[in-house]
Protein backbone atom coordinates (compact mmCIF):
# COMPACT_ATOMS: atom_id res chain seq x y z
CA UNK A 1 0.00 0.00 0.00
CA UNK A 2 3.09 2.27 0.23
CA UNK A 3 4.45 4.32 -3.20
CA UNK A 4 7.87 3.42 -2.75
CA UNK A 5 8.11 1.16 -0.05
CA UNK A 6 8.99 -2.69 -1.55
CA UNK A 7 8.58 -5.46 0.63
CA UNK A 8 11.61 -8.20 1.26
CA UNK A 9 10.34 -11.72 0.38
CA UNK A 10 7.49 -12.32 3.23
CA UNK A 11 8.02 -14.62 6.28
CA UNK A 12 4.79 -17.01 6.90
CA UNK A 13 4.66 -18.85 9.89
CA UNK A 14 1.36 -21.28 11.09
CA UNK A 15 1.63 -21.85 14.73
CA UNK A 16 0.10 -21.81 18.35
CA UNK A 17 -0.63 -18.65 20.57
CA UNK A 18 2.98 -19.62 22.72
CA UNK A 19 4.70 -17.94 19.34
CA UNK A 20 4.79 -14.67 18.51
CA UNK A 21 7.01 -12.76 15.59
CA UNK A 22 7.46 -9.73 18.44
CA UNK A 23 6.52 -7.92 21.26
CA UNK A 24 6.24 -4.82 21.66
CA UNK A 25 8.66 -2.54 23.72
CA UNK A 26 10.85 -5.65 23.70
CA UNK A 27 13.81 -6.59 21.93
CA UNK A 28 13.65 -8.45 18.50
CA UNK A 29 15.04 -11.60 17.90
CA UNK A 30 18.15 -12.61 15.96
CA UNK A 31 15.94 -13.40 13.18
CA UNK A 32 13.70 -10.21 13.14
CA UNK A 33 16.56 -8.68 13.07
CA UNK A 34 18.42 -9.68 9.79
CA UNK A 35 15.00 -9.18 8.04
CA UNK A 36 14.22 -6.11 9.14
CA UNK A 37 17.65 -4.71 8.21
CA UNK A 38 18.05 -6.61 5.22
CA UNK A 39 15.45 -8.25 3.87
CA UNK A 40 16.39 -11.56 4.23
CA UNK A 41 13.94 -14.23 6.03
CA UNK A 42 15.98 -17.52 5.84
CA UNK A 43 17.37 -16.78 9.84
CA UNK A 44 13.52 -15.90 11.06
CA UNK A 45 12.13 -18.92 9.39
CA UNK A 46 15.06 -21.00 10.51
CA UNK A 47 14.04 -19.99 14.46
CA UNK A 48 10.67 -20.09 14.07
CA UNK A 49 10.45 -24.15 12.74
CA UNK A 50 12.73 -24.62 15.60
CA UNK A 51 9.76 -23.37 17.82
CA UNK A 52 7.18 -26.34 19.41
CA UNK A 53 4.56 -24.22 18.81
CA UNK A 54 5.07 -23.12 15.34
CA UNK A 55 3.04 -26.04 12.68
CA UNK A 56 4.34 -25.19 9.46
CA UNK A 57 6.12 -21.78 7.76
CA UNK A 58 7.08 -20.98 4.51
CA UNK A 59 8.95 -17.89 2.46
CA UNK A 60 7.69 -15.58 -0.82
CA UNK A 61 9.44 -16.27 -4.14
CA UNK A 62 10.93 -12.81 -4.27
CA UNK A 63 10.09 -8.91 -3.31
CA UNK A 64 7.16 -7.14 -3.59
CA UNK A 65 6.72 -3.85 -5.18
CA UNK A 66 4.25 -0.92 -4.60
CA UNK A 67 0.88 -2.25 -5.61
CA UNK A 68 2.12 -5.66 -6.49
CA UNK A 69 1.20 -8.84 -4.12
CA UNK A 70 2.23 -12.42 -4.27
CA UNK A 71 0.17 -15.57 -2.98
CA UNK A 72 1.44 -17.84 -0.03
CA UNK A 73 -0.17 -20.81 0.64
CA UNK A 74 0.28 -23.85 3.32
CA UNK A 75 -0.77 -27.05 3.98
CA UNK A 76 -2.12 -27.68 7.41
CA UNK A 77 -3.59 -30.85 9.02
CA UNK A 78 -7.15 -29.95 10.28
CA UNK A 79 -5.60 -31.58 13.83
CA UNK A 80 -3.81 -28.36 13.79
CA UNK A 81 -6.75 -26.36 13.79
CA UNK A 82 -7.97 -25.75 17.63
CA UNK A 83 -5.61 -22.56 18.48
CA UNK A 84 -4.39 -21.80 14.79
CA UNK A 85 -2.79 -18.58 14.32
CA UNK A 86 -0.89 -17.12 10.94
CA UNK A 87 2.02 -14.49 11.20
CA UNK A 88 3.81 -13.00 8.35
CA UNK A 89 6.74 -10.38 8.76
CA UNK A 90 8.27 -8.49 5.66
CA UNK A 91 11.03 -5.43 5.76
CA UNK A 92 10.64 -2.30 4.36
CA UNK A 93 13.49 -2.29 1.76
CA UNK A 94 13.68 1.37 2.03
CA UNK A 95 14.48 1.80 5.41
CA UNK A 96 17.01 1.24 7.72
CA UNK A 97 14.96 -1.39 9.88
CA UNK A 98 11.50 -1.09 9.17
CA UNK A 99 9.36 -4.15 9.16
CA UNK A 100 5.22 -4.66 8.41
CA UNK A 101 3.95 -8.26 10.22
CA UNK A 102 1.03 -9.79 11.40
CA UNK A 103 1.48 -10.94 14.73
CA UNK A 104 -0.46 -13.76 15.46
CA UNK A 105 -3.79 -13.82 13.39
CA UNK A 106 -6.23 -16.21 15.12
CA UNK A 107 -7.61 -18.64 12.06
CA UNK A 108 -8.74 -21.56 13.49
CA UNK A 109 -12.34 -20.66 13.61
CA UNK A 110 -12.05 -19.66 9.97
CA UNK A 111 -14.81 -21.81 7.38
CA UNK A 112 -13.82 -23.41 4.26
CA UNK A 113 -14.16 -20.64 1.52
CA UNK A 114 -14.15 -17.80 4.30
CA UNK A 115 -11.66 -14.90 3.75
CA UNK A 116 -10.13 -12.66 6.28
CA UNK A 117 -8.52 -9.07 5.77
CA UNK A 118 -5.91 -7.29 7.76
CA UNK A 119 -4.65 -4.25 7.14
CA UNK A 120 -0.53 -3.61 8.34
CA UNK A 121 1.28 -1.27 10.11
CA UNK A 122 5.01 -0.47 9.96
CA UNK A 123 7.50 -1.12 13.09
CA UNK A 124 10.81 -0.35 13.75
CA UNK A 125 13.06 -3.12 14.82
CA UNK A 126 15.04 -0.78 16.94
CA UNK A 127 18.14 -2.36 15.86
CA UNK A 128 19.60 0.04 13.82
CA UNK A 129 19.42 4.37 13.67
CA UNK A 130 17.13 5.60 11.67
CA UNK A 131 20.13 7.48 9.58
CA UNK A 132 18.45 6.91 5.95
CA UNK A 133 21.95 6.72 4.62
CA UNK A 134 22.15 4.68 0.85
CA UNK A 135 25.03 2.91 2.60
CA UNK A 136 22.97 1.29 4.87
CA UNK A 137 19.35 0.68 2.96
CA UNK A 138 19.27 -2.32 1.11
CA UNK A 139 16.27 -1.74 -1.22
CA UNK A 140 16.29 0.69 -4.41
CA UNK A 141 16.82 3.63 -2.87
CA UNK A 142 19.84 3.13 -1.10
CA UNK A 143 21.47 -0.27 -2.73
CA UNK A 144 23.41 -0.16 0.73
CA UNK A 145 24.56 -3.12 2.92
CA UNK A 146 21.39 -4.25 4.79
CA UNK A 147 22.20 -6.44 7.94
CA UNK A 148 25.58 -5.59 9.71
CA UNK A 149 26.21 -7.10 13.20
CA UNK A 150 28.84 -4.42 14.02
CA UNK A 151 26.26 -1.86 13.82
CA UNK A 152 25.25 -1.17 17.15
CA UNK A 153 21.39 -1.69 17.90
CA UNK A 154 19.63 1.69 17.89
CA UNK A 155 16.67 1.52 20.85
CA UNK A 156 17.21 -2.21 21.37
CA UNK A 157 12.86 -2.61 21.10
CA UNK A 158 10.01 -2.89 18.60
CA UNK A 159 8.01 -0.10 18.44
CA UNK A 160 5.91 1.39 15.38
CA UNK A 161 7.75 2.71 13.09
CA UNK A 162 8.24 6.76 12.96
CA UNK A 163 8.11 7.30 9.21
CA UNK A 164 10.93 8.37 6.64
CA UNK A 165 12.01 12.18 7.45
CA UNK A 166 13.66 12.32 3.98
CA UNK A 167 15.93 14.94 2.26
CA UNK A 168 12.32 16.73 0.55
CA UNK A 169 11.45 17.92 4.64
CA UNK A 170 14.66 18.69 6.04
CA UNK A 171 16.63 15.81 6.89
CA UNK A 172 20.34 16.90 5.12
CA UNK A 173 22.30 13.62 5.46
CA UNK A 174 18.66 11.55 4.27
CA UNK A 175 19.40 9.55 0.70
CA UNK A 176 15.48 9.10 0.81
CA UNK A 177 13.16 11.52 -0.93
CA UNK A 178 9.68 12.38 0.02
CA UNK A 179 8.29 9.43 -2.37
CA UNK A 180 9.33 6.93 0.47
CA UNK A 181 7.29 8.04 3.00
CA UNK A 182 4.62 6.17 4.03
CA UNK A 183 1.13 6.60 6.56
CA UNK A 184 -0.47 3.28 8.05
CA UNK A 185 -1.58 0.76 6.93
CA UNK A 186 1.54 -0.39 4.71
CA UNK A 187 0.36 -3.39 3.79
CA UNK A 188 -2.82 -5.66 3.49
CA UNK A 189 -3.03 -9.32 4.20
CA UNK A 190 -6.08 -11.40 2.85
CA UNK A 191 -5.89 -15.05 4.18
CA UNK A 192 -7.96 -17.40 2.50
CA UNK A 193 -9.29 -21.37 3.66
CA UNK A 194 -9.02 -22.80 0.85
CA UNK A 195 -10.55 -26.39 1.64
Amino acid sequence: LTNAQPMSPIAVVAHQSAYGVFDVGAAASAGLEVLAEGGDNGAFITAADADAAVTVTASGTGAIGPAGSETVSVTLLDSARPGLRISIASMLVNTNDGFTAANGVPIDTLPVGGRMTVNLIAYDAGTEADTELATQIPGPAGGGEGFNALRDDDADQVAMHPGIVSMDDGFTSSDLTSQHRFDNPVARLVIERTN
